[in-house]
């Protein structure tokens, strides 16, 4: 079966990498801007739209704020792209929010950013996944009743995609991240042709329909709804901390290459939303709850429902699927950090055959799934969820970037220090560097309290929630970890607080035959005092027992044989408690060794049928401090 398994497991993930080649997996600028932008650059399918959605609360004569308030938007892209371009080169080995938090502003600030990455990575994958779902069943309306398992299919073919390598998920993903970019840049560039009648274009004309305000507008309120549309409008920045946090999946140099990937992706990601944004304002497009999108509107006026349209329709929804590919980028890797530090489980850390980190990709995709069965794949009831993580991950890491231009302000010209994680010089711009920092991080801690004042009735409360209890989680395993670690060092260890071996083997026996008599001659070579200890229930069973183990003197003649006479089913109890007698009583606080023979059938299936009695005993037998378990296998041929 062992065989059979490999087999599928090669077919599937392909043939293991050997470590050495892991710098040939690494990403180049172009494949690593497909895995790390799609978030992004996606966002640009609904961030123009929610903002209208607000503004549209105030009337439809408010959507003409929809364009200063992306440039406003923009502005904070801006810095804070550059903020984590700063964070690259500083911090090469990668970690993004996390490290550069931890060095700067001390663990527990950082496990608040790490657990606000994780939640947001987490249903950056349920979101995206359930977001074109959508865009499929409203293409399709009779797959709606299928649209959990669809999600689920999805989020299937993305952990398969990527088990397979880092490399290879690259060179899926490009050509859908680059025709859906291609293909909006082709519609706002012939939008803006004939809005303003270049080359003799007949311009377009539209009128925007009258939608009164639902209520009377104060100027409180206008404030209070303009503050909601700029961070309702802050999902273009969602995934914009990708690139920091897998700086090492970058050919070398990789930080170099990670700074030019992040500006790019930075003036891609704001050209479409500044495109969308101008020609959905003076387009007149009004978004329709429920109804057709902002950009299928616009490409519709633009286009007409041609072939552009549908290749921009088909891969906005492919886009859409894709975006999730951020969180298996960065979830996986950000949690090997904190395995690394002892916050998670050590295996986290582990590369698995395509020197992924496959056990955190597989984490991913089972919360991932879980969210999208709770929710029934509906991406509109997570979003009071989405974007509250990444919006306190950038306040931290940009306030983090403050103290650290803080501390590189004391050094003198030439001269370096050692930082907990870095190395950090002087360098001449520190203040403005800093300055524009504050700024950044000032303005996303802002959209912070507004997105949790605003949505914290619709489902924020989850979040606000779910980030302290991870933070909880993240200091009890480094505290287990630590305790462990202080229980098994060595210092100030002397040979008298090592427990002694005691010169006795116990070996369990329910019946007599090749391979318990192999156990038995195992038992012999490690001790002189080997017992035979065996529960009999009946006095046919008793006798039986006797005359199968006298045939074999050879083997038992020198092995004291216990009968343990029981009247009750569960076998197992008086051999836990004669082991127990003997560790207590005749070897206290001494090493005894208990031998378990156990036959092992080539199939799994086979294996089944047997051992459950052994499995049980090893399993009871754990809670002894001072007993040593040892398996004696017999294997029987196929």
């Amino acid at each position: 079966m062992s065989v059979s398994f490999n087999a599928i497991k090669r077919l599937l993930i392909g043939q293991p990498f050997p470590t050495r080649a892991e710098i040939h997996e690494r990403l180049d600028k172009i494949r690593a801007l497909a895995i790390f932008a799609s978030d992004p650059i996606s966002s640009n399918a609904y961030a123009t739209e929610a903002i209208m959605s607000v503004l549209l609360l105030m009337g439809s004569a408010a959507l003409s704020l929809t364009l200063p308030v992306a440039l406003g938007i923009v502005v904070l892209v801006l810095l804070v792209v550059f903020s984590y371009i700063q964070t690259i080169l500083h911090y090469p080995d990668g970690g993004g929010a996390y490290t550069v938090t931890k060095d700067n502003l001390g663990v527990r600030p950082s496990l608040l950013a790490a657990g606000a990455l994780l939640t947001d990575y987490v249903l950056t994958v349920s979101v995206s996944v359930s977001a074109g779902v959508r865009a499929v069943t409203s293409a399709f309306p009779e797959t709606f009743d299928y649209r959990v398992w669809m999600a689920l299919a999805a989020i299937a073919l993305l952990t398969w995609v990527n088990l397979r390598g880092v490399r290879e998920s690259g060179t899926i993903f490009a050509f859908p991240t680059y025709a859906f970019v291609g293909g909006v840049l082709l519609v706002i560039i012939i939008g803006l042709v004939r809005y303003f009648g270049l080359f003799g274009v007949e311009p377009i004309v539209t009128t925007l329909p009258v939608i009164e305000p639902e209520e009377p507008i104060t100027d409180f309120l206008y404030i209070w709804l303009i503050l909601r549309a700029f961070a309702a409008g802050c999902t273009a920045l969602t995934g914009i901390e990708a690139i920091s946090n897998g700086t090492q999946a970058f050919k070398p140099p990789e930080s170099r290459n990670a700074a030019k990937t992040m500006v790019v992706m930075g003036l891609m990601a704001m050209s479409l939303f500044i495109g969308i944004s101008f020609l959905a304002t003076h387009l007149h497009l009004v978004p329709m709850e429920g109804g057709e999108s902002i950009l299928s509107q616009m490409t519709r006026t633009v286009a007409g429902g041609g072939v552009l349209y549908y290749w921009v329709t088909l891969f906005t929804t492919l886009i859409l699927f894709l975006a999730a590919n951020t969180g298996y980028q960065d979830f996986p890797r950000l949690s090997s950090f904190l395995a690394n530090d002892g916050f998670l489980p050590r295996w986290l850390q582990n590369r698995g055959d395509r020197l992924v980190f496959s056990w955190g990709i597989l984490v991913l995709a089972f919360v991932a799934s879980l969210i999208v069965i709770i929710f029934q794949a509906d991406e509109i009831a997570m979003l009071p969820l989405y974007a509250l993580g990444v919006m306190l991950s950038f306040t931290l890491s940009q306030f983090g970037m403050v103290r650290l231009m803080g501390r590189i302000a004391h050094l003198k010209p030439g001269e370096t220090m050692q930082t907990q994680v870095t190395t950090i010089h002087y360098e001449s711009g520190w203040w403005w560097k800093r300055a524009l920092n504050f700024v950044g991080g000032t303005t996303t801690l802002i959209v912070l309290i507004i997105l949790i004042v605003t949505k914290f009735k619709d489902g924020a409360w989850v979040i606000v929630l779910a980030i302290p209890v991870l933070f909880w989680l993240f200091r009890s395993i480094r505290h287990h970890y630590q305790h462990v670690a202080e229980s098994l060092r060595t210092k100030e260890l002397t040979m008298d607080k090592l427990a002694e071996i005691g010169d006795v083997v116990i070996v369990s026996i329910a019946d007599v035959h090749r391979g318990t008599l192999r156990a038995l001659r195992y038992a012999k070579r490690i001790s002189k005092n080997v017992r035979a200890v065996s529960v009999v229930t009946n006095r046919e069973a008793k006798d039986r027992f006797l005359r199968r183990w006298n045939r074999f003197p050879e083997i038992t003649g020198d092995v004291e044989l216990v009968l343990l006479e029981y009247e009750y089913r569960d076998i197992l109890t008086p051999l836990v408690e004669y082991i127990e007698h003997v560790n207590n009583a005749e070897y206290p606080n001494q090493l005894v060794t208990v031998v378990i023979p156990e036959f092992v059938p080539e199939s799994f299936w086979a294996q089944l049928l047997h051992n459950q009695t052994a499995n049980l005993l090893r399993f009871r037998l754990r809670a002894y401090k001072d007993v040593i378990v040892i398996d004696v296998p017999f294997h029987i041929p196929g």
